[in-house]
């Protein structure tokens, strides 16, 4: 296995400073911009970066989350990661502990021997302990890899096209030499193997995410229990409740999840005390059948959890185990056409804009007044903004639902929502222990997901997380919003109520006043060539 993962990494390596070196050598031959040193600055900050970010995150770790390192793992997990470090030549990581409800586990540092494994509450609440054992074994993983070096040394290359293209294109505005044209091209050429090159450092990274997966499968032997933790924490489908007693008891990181894409957490198990396969393949529906889910995945540093849980299933027999889950649902419907329709409806301010540019183009050309251009040109963005709107904040009334029943649907996006009202308990925050963020997570009687607190003005946004929210930890609310998924499934709070009282989210009617300003600001110089 690590001889797999190393020949990938290094063929993947290899394959960017390959493209890398081109550019240089391009630039060397046809230009003299002195690229030289751009390089050179970027390669010392990255080096910077990868000495002091672990000491830089501790930091942040103790500061803003609330971190305590030095945290004794329970004895038998204590053990396990003993035994694990053993046979891979690898130090004892140093443990930090977040206390935080909601599920989140990661790790950092600069070689195996630094590495640095964080866990919240959650994890000891939420999972069992052979799941335990599975989620430290996966950041376990990524540290015998070496994945935070290698991710580093990939990193470096676009960071440096980055910098030839800024350098190339300060230098074509300041030159006006010969070689112009060229130092153009090759800015332009720069560019898109930046991008290019993003893209193949997410696939690799997508990649590793796989090989931590069949580490911690090797470390635990036991394949099903790291399929169930990526469940409870992925889709958040568990068979415990909270289990407080028991956790009295307790940057560049990798995770268990993107930080994107792991904010869903429960659906409820059926009575035998397993979790309900039912549940789980509705779960699984959205990221199967949807195709924002691809392109979510596409730009992603994880992959899609349906897809790592179907891989781990297929190692069970292995381990004389029956396959954790298969995906055997039948697609009654095609969602592409609703895909494509989001899509357009995503671009209608874009094309708004292009169309309005256009005719304030002519107006200038024919030299016919400037002003109602200008307003029709509004106007169309207004008008194609507006019905995005309309598609992300549904009108339909905010209907009784549950997590389980939410996480099912499968015509959602970050385009469209689902109005909706829950009632649970909020157990802890969006980003686990971080004092700056204001969003949340509540447990309904069939699971927890994320909450979206998001006021118009971001600094009141802080002010609220800062002084206001730990009053919500641990209290039973009832909140209205919208259900979306991008790709993590959360809802976009309009009320929060708590004791009786509501706290209003206002972001909503904020975009209605902008647009009547906008409406009324077009309408004006439409109308202005007539009164003046």
């Amino acid at each position: 296995m690590k001889k797999n993962l190393l020949g990938i990494s290094l063929l993947t390596i290899t394959s960017l400073y390959f493209l890398l070196a081109a550019v240089i050598i391009l630039i060397a031959i046809l230009t003299d911009v002195p690229v030289i040193y751009g390089i050179v600055v970027s390669i010392i900050i990255l080096i910077l970066q990868f000495l002091i970010s672990p000491w830089l995150t501790d930091l942040s770790m103790k500061w803003f989350y609330k971190a305590q390192f030095g945290y004794e793992l329970p004895e038998n997990i204590k053990s396990f990661v003993t035994e694990v470090c053993k046979q891979n030549n690898m130090n004892f990581p140093k443990i930090g502990y977040i206390d935080d409800g909601a599920p989140n586990a990661f790790t950092y540092g600069r070689t195996k021997n630094d590495a640095r494994v964080v866990v919240t509450r959650g994890i000891f609440e939420l999972l069992n302990e052979d799941e335990v054992k599975a989620v430290i074994g996966h950041e376990l993983g990524h540290a015998a890899h070496y994945d935070m070096l290698f991710m580093t040394v990939a990193q470096l290359v676009p960071l440096v096209l980055y910098g030839i293209y800024e350098i190339c294109t300060e230098s074509e505005r300041s030159s006006n030499s010969k070689d112009s044209g060229y130092t153009q091209l090759i800015g332009l050429l720069a560019y898109v193997l930046y991008v290019i090159s993003n893209y193949i450092i997410l696939m690799l990274s997508r990649t590793r995410e796989y090989y931590a997966d069949s580490f911690s499968i090797e470390a635990t032997k036991n394949p099903n229990s790291l399929a169930s933790a990526l469940v409870k924490i992925g889709y958040g489908l568990t068979t415990a409740p909270t289990n407080a007693k028991h956790s009295a008891a307790r940057s560049n990181a990798l995770g268990i999840f993107d930080s994107k894409t792991s904010k869903a957490l429960i659906v409820s198990s059926q009575d035998d005390g397993q979790i309900s396969k039912d549940n789980i393949k509705q779960a699984m529906k959205w990221e199967q059948w949807n195709v924002w889910a691809k392109w979510y995945e596409f730009n992603s540093t994880h992959p899609l959890i349906s897809k790592r849980l179907l891989a781990i299933s297929n190692r069970s027999r292995e381990f004389n185990q029956e396959p954790y889950i298969t995906f055997d649902l039948k697609r009654e419907e095609s969602y592409v056409d609703d895909f494509f329709i989001e899509l357009l409806i995503n671009v209608l301010p874009f094309f708004g804009f292009i169309i309005g540019l256009v005719i304030c183009i002519l107006a200038m050309t024919n030299e016919f007044n400037l002003m109602p251009a200008i307003g029709v040109a509004l106007l169309l963005v207004l008008l194609g903004s507006f019905i995005k709107f309309r598609r992300r904040y549904s009108k339909k009334p905010f209907k009784e639902s549950t997590v389980r029943n939410l996480l099912s649907e499968v015509k959602v996006s970050h385009i469209t929502s689902i109005p909706c009202s829950l009632e649970g308990t909020i157990i802890g925050r969006g980003n686990p222990g971080c004092i700056f963020n204001e969003d949340f997570v509540i447990k309904d009687d069939s699971g927890i997901i994320f909450l979206d607190y998001n006021q118009p003005i971001n600094i009141v946004n802080k002010i609220f997380a800062l002084f206001k929210s730990p009053e919500y930890f641990d209290k039973k609310v009832k909140v209205n919003g919208w259900y979306r998924r991008s790709p993590v499934p959360y809802v976009e709070l309009k009320t929060i109520e708590i004791d009786g009282q509501i706290k209003k989210v206002y972001t909503y009617k904020f975009i209605l006043v902008l647009y009547v300003i906008g409406l009324i600001i077009a309408l004006g110089l439409l109308i202005a060539p007539f009164i003046m």
